[in-house]
């Protein structure tokens, strides 16, 4: 997993969507007419972002290909929805504790998992906002060990943000202590391992989504989501 693989992807989705508007705006006047092209957009700006959605999802396809068991593979139960034989989209998330946009993302991904039968939901403990994030997610790996990561996920969750407080308290209700929360090699090399998954896809902070060939680096929402399971599905079913 080198970083150079990221930089290309980026780079290539950078350079790829300048291109994209380029051509548009220097060939699309004599196949369409200038003022044609002009107002199209003008009134819909939003087309050269859905081409650079388009562009950035082809360069970031034959990396997640290449990885994709190791985006889609859980670590113990850090999972929900369909099981591996089941599903028939993956929605990965990488999330930490005590990012505020992870924790509004949440009841979107409960509600999606409620509705679809066939959406598998595998977590990756991301931390990066600070020794805190860091000592959840070491918990978090531990109740997932133990079988209890959703019911510890839950409890941490409802008890507001991570502090040693509230991560006792979390880790308490699955039956684990604090002790539990010690940095083992397992957990060291599942953080590194997510680490380095996260910078493939160009993660610049939390929470990160990747479903299929699609990256969603932020959180876009329900609709956001759920367009891309489809997008997925829809290009599972084309391929088969």
């Amino acid at each position: 997993m080198e970083k150079s693989t990221l930089g290309a992807a980026l780079v290539g989705g950078i350079v790829g969507a300048a291109v994209s508007a380029g051509l548009l705006l220097s060939i699309g006047p004599q196949m369409m007419g200038e003022r044609m092209v002009r107002s199209t957009l003008l009134e819909q700006p939003e087309i050269l972002l859905e081409a650079g959605d388009v562009l950035r999802d082809r360069q970031f396809a034959p990396i997640l290909e290449a990885n994709r068991e190791l985006f889609e593979t859980p670590f113990a139960s850090s999972v929900q929805g369909a099981s591996a034989e089941d599903a028939d989209v993956v929605m990965v998330e990488f999330y930490d504790y005590a990012c505020g946009y992870c924790r509004q993302a949440k009841p979107d991904i409960d509600r999606l998992l409620k509705e679809d039968p066939k959406l598998r939901v595998v977590y990756r403990e991301y931390p990066v906002l600070g020794p805190a994030s860091i000592v959840a997610a070491q918990a978090s790996l531990a109740a997932s060990e133990a079988g209890k990561f959703y019911e510890f996920h839950e409890a941490l969750y409802a008890l507001g943000a991570p502090t040693e407080e509230s991560i006792g308290a979390a880790l308490e209700s699955v039956g684990l202590d604090m002790e539990a929360a010690i940095s083992k090699p397992e957990y060291q090399a599942e953080l590194q391992k997510n680490y380095e998954l996260a910078g493939l896809v160009g993660a610049t902070g939390t929470p990160v989504f990747v479903i299929g060939d699609r990256v969603i680096n932020s959180a876009d929402g329900y609709q956001a989501y759920k367009d891309a399971i489809e997008a997925a599905r829809a290009k599972a079913e084309r391929d088969s």
